[in-house]
């Protein structure tokens, strides 16, 4: 669990616990075996209460461990099941079993939600404890499940009202800890299933909602300001230099390895809408001193050339087309006239060609599909497809063991995933959405590594 969350949280747990324990003090003081009470955010009239409920009640609230108490509280609450303070007793077992058991305190949010719908302390502890369940799920519709549930609560959150009993000052506090939950759970669910709109507004106020040395911190606010930089990216269309501030605020902020894992994507961003780096010094200059970017952000930085301007520059520029770089090719290839995709085409039709590091997307024994072009590997999409070579019918019993341990080879060099360097003859193409196809397609295995021998000195 984050730090500064799990300080939030607990903080949250104590403001709900001391409702109660201020009652347990003003009980106690009264001498009467029918004792009025006043309890903190349940009721605003005196309760009456008799000494062998009262003294339940004390000897929950006066134990001095988590544990103890919560079986003390469980033990009372099995003894007074209609408690006219049920619910603040079952806010006190859900802030106590906070501090050291996340699914007892999620069945005791789920009796509080019984009694109160809209109890801020619960909705707060449900949300965050249904989108930390979802990290841990590998199905998407279940994740995605667990996320839209962790929302549903957040949404409830947002305009939870104030308990009558509750001072104005510790509904702030609440409110100041649970919000940042809110909306972090709710762009999470959004930006999973795509909605980046909805994310991006959630992941903004999300990051208003806290002080400016909290979006800092990695145990913060920061991983969510790399999320909303994500959902500006995946829009439609991209919004890539919006993309290109968050990525690089996260990148000021962030410690190894995210900072160095993130940066390329950060400068991908600002590239891909600038068409060069110049001038990104500029942009993590200001993203690092600067929550959001300014009003004129999006017109201080030049727009890069469009498609044709490139190719077309491309092409004035190069008098060998078969000297191009595979990207360049490949833009051609996709966004270029019939004419200028055909000239390009004829440079590398029926050539073979080897391929360093790329990234396998699927795989399966008779064709690769991977990602070449830094397009293709920033969004993890296949932009070539290998048609693999068949291998040889062995003839021998030790030809046949040779072939199927070079066959494992190959299936754990190109698993999903994996870089894998390929050589294959290219045969055909598809512009959009580019796809090239290659023949004859061979995974080059990498060499052994000799065994050093090492000559023994004689003695004399």
């Amino acid at each position: 669990m984050k730090k500064v969350v799990l300080a939030s949280l607990l903080a949250c747990a104590a403001i709900a616990s001391s409702l109660p324990s201020a009652f347990a003090q003003t009980a106690g003081s009264q001498p009467a075996a029918a004792q009025p009470v006043q309890m903190g955010t349940q009721a605003a009239a005196p309760i009456q209460m008799s000494d062998a409920e009262l003294a339940a009640y004390n000897n929950a609230m006066s134990q001095t461990t988590a544990p103890a108490k919560a079986a003390a509280i469980e033990a009372y609450l099995t003894a007074y099941p209609q408690s006219a303070v049920k619910l603040d007793v079952l806010v006190a077992l859900m802030a106590t079993y906070s501090t050291y058991d996340a699914a007892k305190t999620l069945s005791a949010a789920d009796r509080v939600l019984q009694l109160d719908p809209m109890n801020l302390q619960a909705l707060t502890l449900e949300t965050y404890l249904h989108k930390g369940s979802a990290d841990s799920i590998t199905d998407p519709a279940a994740k995605q499940a667990a996320l839209d549930a962790a929302a549903g609560f957040a949404q409830k959150g947002l305009v939870a009202p104030k308990p009558k009993a509750m001072s104005d000052a510790d509904f702030k506090k609440l409110q100041d800890i649970a919000t940042p939950i809110f909306y972090s759970a709710i762009g999470n669910a959004a930006l999973n299933k795509k909605d980046t709109a909805t994310a991006i507004d959630a992941f903004k106020k999300e990051l208003a909602s806290v002080p400016i040395a909290q979006t800092q911190s990695k145990d913060g606010q920061l991983p969510d300001t790399y999320l909303l930089g994500l959902a500006y990216l995946q829009s439609t269309p991209p919004d890539l230099l919006d993309c290109a501030f968050y990525m690089s605020r996260f990148v000021a902020f962030a410690p190894e390895p995210y900072k160095s894992q993130v940066a390329p994507t950060a400068k991908y961003c600002y590239r891909k809408f600038h068409g060069k780096d110049d001038g990104y010094d500029a942009v993590m200059t200001a993203a690092q001193a600067n929550l959001n970017p300014a009003a004129d952000f999006a017109t201080s930085v030049t727009p890069a050339p469009t498609p044709a301007d490139i190719i077309n520059g491309i092409f004035k520029d190069t008098p060998d087309l078969a000297t191009l770089a595979v990207d360049d090719k490949e833009y051609i290839l996709q966004n270029g006239t019939p004419d200028q995709a055909a000239k390009v085409w004829d440079t590398i039709k029926g050539k073979s060609s080897q391929f360093p590091d790329v990234l396998v997307i699927e795989s399966s024994p008779t064709a690769l599909k991977v990602a070449i072009s830094a397009d293709a590997v920033q969004s993890k999409t296949a932009d070539f497809t290998f048609t693999m070579t068949p291998p040889d019918e062995p003839k021998t019993a030790a030809a046949t063991a040779a072939a199927k341990k070079k066959a494992d080879q190959i299936a754990t060099l190109t698993a999903v995933g994996s870089k894998v360097t390929l050589t294959g003859v290219y045969d055909s193409f598809t512009p959009s959405p580019i796809m090239i196809t290659m023949s004859d397609g061979e995974v080059v295995l990498p060499k052994a590594t000799a065994p050093v021998h090492h000559t023994a000195t004689r003695k004399k």
